[in-house]
């Protein structure tokens, strides 16, 4: 993943739309982008041969934590013995994921499956001696679930690629351009062997900041992969040349512009395994910031490190399986939802079905006392519990006959239906959705 770079997309944060985004029109991609839009959570994984000394991946010989040689030489020990792709699939299935993007090759440049380019590979460099995308790919396909690719556009490891460290470099482009010639054609071979191999329903691209789109080919690398599979979509992450955008573990205050969006996310404060790190995230700060994450519209993309060895530290184990109880509880109002109410109607996050009919609220487990909507000119035609579909009773203050502006609804939450993390009321309306926006004014607004 990125760091220590000014990302180009600052303006996501602040409510102003990246110019790169605007390179894809979103009428001339809406029908491929639904299922992503439908899906709302993805599992990311990052896994590699760093988890062998527990570094950082990548960026810990790029910014001189480790020598190289030091770092490359986890390639020994990177055996992949309790791989259980099976166990993995059926992991993201239980946490209620609708995909899964897995990284088939980080900046290190080490290739999860058997890439027949002359460069390294878990399958011919490695202990574990096999492609470990095949089994993985195919487990989720048995499990219903979407196939993503990472992929690293820069490789640090690639005699090629110019950048190596932060304070060094090979060559420049402008001085050798036959020599990146040679970078692009390995990087479009690597790419269609991922593609005629596994054929991503999602390619995940990172490490376009050290290029222009021109010195990647990026609109050459758009339509190559679209002209394999039409409907793959591409992350935000190829200079203009995607189809949504990635912000990196930092929540958006206001809602992105964009049409769609998917926050990334560390389950702790690192990508890959590290065993230094147990900040690990609560249950309850997950779903809260999932529930804020799909209330804006967008996706969560959450991040889990395996080790060397295959296995999934049972920490992220418990907080897949502490997410999947709760989105299995409260589907209805997660999956195939659009983002719900505007700032100022309800203090907390919100969701609407594709119809507007139903308004779906997401409240803090073992809140006391009412929540309040505000101006909800639909008429109400029950709202309940939607885990257990318990009524909450709800009454209207303030509306005045005479006036257009609608009252406060104020709801009590069932006690008797209080989830551990958050509770999800569904306000049933009587038509679609309608909201008085004005400033409280005699009707003239």
């Amino acid at each position: 993943m990125k760091r220590h770079f000014i990302t180009a997309c600052l303006a996501t944060f602040i409510g102003t739309a990246c110019p790169a985004q605007q390179l894809v029109p979103p009428d001339s991609i809406r029908g491929k982008m639904q299922w992503f839009a439908d899906a709302k959570l993805g599992i990311f994984i990052h896994w590699g041969i760093y988890a062998v000394d527990g570094v950082s991946e990548s960026w810990s010989f790029h910014n001189g934590d480790v020598p190289y040689d030091t770092y490359m030489n986890q390639l020994k020990g990177f055996t992949a013995t309790h791989y259980d792709p099976e166990a993995w699939a059926a992991l993201i299935k239980k946490s209620g994921a609708r995909y899964a993007v897995i990284t088939t090759k980080h900046h290190d440049g080490v290739a999860l499956w058997d890439t027949q380019q002359d460069h390294y590979s878990t399958a011919r460099h490695t202990p574990a001696g096999k492609d470990l995308l095949t089994p993985f790919y195919r487990a989720l396909d048995r499990h219903g679930i979407k196939r993503g690719a990472y992929f690293s556009l820069l490789d640090w490891s690639h005699p090629d690629y110019p950048g190596f460290l932060k304070d060094s470099s090979r060559y420049a482009i402008a001085d050798d351009p036959e020599r990146w010639q040679r970078f692009l054609a390995f990087n479009r071979a690597q790419m269609d062997e991922l593609t005629k191999q596994f054929n991503p329903d999602l390619w995940w691209f990172d490490g376009d900041w050290e290029h222009s789109a021109d010195a990647w080919d990026a609109a050459d690398i758009r339509q190559r992969l679209l002209a394999a599979n039409p409907a793959t979509i591409i992350n935000g992450r190829l200079q203009g040349y995607g189809d949504y955008d990635t912000p990196e573990q930092n929540f958006p205050v206001t809602r992105p512009r964009f049409d769609w969006w998917e926050l990334c996310m560390t389950i702790n404060n690192n990508w890959g395994y590290r065993p230094s790190d147990t900040a690990w995230k609560t249950p309850y700060e997950i779903i809260t910031i999932f529930a804020d994450v799909i209330g804006n519209g967008g996706n969560l993309l959450l991040d889990i490190g395996p080790k060397a060895d295959g296995t999934i530290p049972p920490q992220q184990v418990d907080i897949l399986e502490a997410l999947g109880n709760w989105t299995e509880k409260h589907e209805k109002a997660i999956f195939g939802t659009v983002a719900g109410l505007p700032q100022g109607h309800f203090y907390g996050p919100s969701t609407l079905s594709k119809d507007s009919t139903s308004l779906y609220l997401f409240i803090p487990g073992k809140a006391q006392g009412p929540v309040v909507v505000k101006g909800l000119s639909s008429d109400i035609v029950h709202v309940s519990d939607v885990a257990t579909g318990t009524p909450a009773p709800h009454k209207i203050v303030g509306k005045i006959s005479w006036s257009p502006v609608p009252g406060l609804v104020y709801i009590d939450i069932p006690q008797e239906a209080q989830d551990a993390y958050m509770n999800v009321l569904e306000i049933k309306l009587g038509g679609p959705l309608k909201l008085y926006r004005g400033h409280g004014g005699l009707g003239t607004e």
